[in-house]
């Protein structure tokens, strides 16, 4: 039986991020991907699809031009989902393409079949081609990623009524579409149909949307989604879902409204993909929706030697702490030293328009008691919003009035997810208002939202009481100038 120091079960962002980091500190690594090629949902369903077609509708249908040469702007009039698919597969054939070459040069094993465990160190591989075989592992790390969610009473054809996995295989763009579902999947597909033109409404049974994101932010959102006219029954839930004679689709609503469409979408939530894992002869047990519970310091379950990170351990799903859960336990297992992750990490919606989001929201800080300010940049104040014609987008920060630092940055518009860095920084290096009024940011350009942000909060909250002792301004005589331009000219 092939022994490694670490077994690891997906090649998502969490998986590949482990194996790799093993295979660094020179561990013997395996990694068991069930998928047809390497890199998970992530690559082929999920992060990488969804985010390429978002940039491709973008681009082709003209929209971020749009502020300046009308709502009837397009750079291609007649726009197929073979454009759609075109782009995607290049992408995901380049994205395979690099994460094998990691796995090569890291001397990463990686066999393609169905795994599940024996005993809590031996797992069993069904192979494509039907030869099984057993591998044992000093640790094991299951990151198997998730699976849409499919109720019974969703009458799922592949055609007109899809779960998010299966919208990128459609083969002609709907004129209408019903999303079922409020979250970050079904708003993101949402707006991105929206943007083609495409009649979009939205169905949850909750009254409010992305409670996890600043109030403020979502009711811009929501303005935006409106005023393009998106249909938000929110509060609303679908109770039956019929295809018709015709081919077009029926949802019911709850409150006796039918709306006919040519394509409904399910996304409302995610299951995690451990249902053949055979978790009970681990000692595993996962909850309702298939996720593992785990310690989030270590990513430990509760049998050390069996780790799990990434979607199948809940919120916050994210590609991007995905990895940093699969570097942290891919350390732990090979007991090497993992530092504690920063403790705010940015959330990103990749929405039309973007959302992102990094520390405390408003609501938080009210709930914890803590005196605050806000500064608010509206993107079309700055001269680059301008130049690129945006009509909407703002950036909010929010400072404590007690330490003056940074506790939350939230962005609506334009690169929202890029711009977010920055807060990110300053936020985790404990940064006050100061660093924002007293820096200088390139000009023209989105960035300087955070300067003038910085100071509509600097002037609310006024001077600094204490501040720090002036630095004295360092003269340069003329003797010191000419020294240095003839060093200068040396070079």
């Amino acid at each position: 039986m092939n022994q490694y120091d670490l077994i690891v079960v997906g090649s998502g962002p969490a998986g590949r991020r482990a194996a790799i980091q093993a295979a660094k500190l020179e561990k013997k690594v395996l990694v068991i991907e069930q998928g047809k090629r390497v890199g998970g949902v992530s690559v082929h369903t999920g992060t990488i699809p969804s985010k390429t077609l978002r940039e491709t509708v973008l681009n082709l249908s003209g929209w971020r031009e749009r502020g300046f040469y009308g709502k009837s702007y397009r750079v291609k009039q007649e726009i197929s989902a073979d454009d759609l698919r075109r782009r995607l597969l290049i992408t995901l054939d380049h994205e395979v393409e690099v994460l094998e070459h990691q796995f090569a040069r890291n001397r990463v094993q990686h066999i393609r079949g169905k795994a599940s465990f024996v005993t809590p160190d031996t797992m069993e591989i069904i192979k494509d081609d039907g030869d099984v075989l057993q591998v044992k592992g000093e640790s094991i790390l299951l990151a198997v990623g998730t699976k849409p969610f499919r109720p019974d009473y969703i009458p799922f054809d592949h055609e007109t009524i899809l779960d998010s996995d299966e919208l990128l295989e459609i083969k002609e763009l709907p004129r209408s579409v019903v999303v079922i579902g409020a979250g970050v999947i079904g708003l993101e597909y949402a707006t991105i149909f929206s943007a083609l033109d495409t009649a979009v409404t939205v169905i949850d049974p909750k009254a409010t949307m992305l409670d996890f994101i600043d109030k403020e932010i979502v009711e811009d959102f929501i303005y935006q989604l409106r005023d393009r006219n998106m249909k938000l029954l929110l509060g609303q839930k679908a109770e039956k879902v019929e295809k018709l004679e015709n081919g077009k689709v029926q949802v019911t609503v709850d409150t006796g409204r039918r709306i006919v469409v040519d394509m409904v979408l399910f996304a409302a939530g995610r299951m995690g993909a451990t249902d053949g894992l055979n978790l009970a002869a681990a000692g595993l047990e996962a909850d309702s929706r298939g996720r593992l519970k785990v310690n989030p310091e270590t990513f430990q379950t509760n049998v050390p030697h069996i780790f799990a990170a990434g979607d199948v351990v809940g919120f916050p799903s994210l590609a991007s702490t995905s990895m940093e859960q699969g570097r942290i336990a891919a350390r732990v297992a090979v007991g090497a030293i993992a530092m504690e992750p920063q403790k705010y990490f940015p959330y990103g919606i990749y929405s039309v328009p973007e959302i992102s989001t990094c520390g405390l929201t408003e609501e938080e800080m009210k709930d914890r008691g803590i005196p605050y300010e806000c500064g608010i940049a509206r993107f079309r104040e700055t001269s680059r919003g301008h130049i690129m014609g945006l009509e909407s987008g703002l950036l909010k920060l929010i400072f404590s009035l007690k330490t003056r630092r940074l506790l939350g940055v939230h962005i609506i518009g334009e690169t929202a997810t890029e711009l977010v860095h920055i807060g990110q920084a300053v936020l985790n290096l404990k940064g006050t208002v100061e660093y924002f009024v007293e820096n200088t940011f390139n000009y023209p350009t989105l960035a300087e939202a955070y300067k003038i942000a910085g100071l509509d909060a600097w002037n609310r909250m006024g001077e600094r009481k204490d501040p720090a002792e002036p630095t004295k301004p360092v003269e340069v005589t003329a003797k010191d100038a000419a020294a240095e331009q003839k060093k200068a000219a040396s070079k």
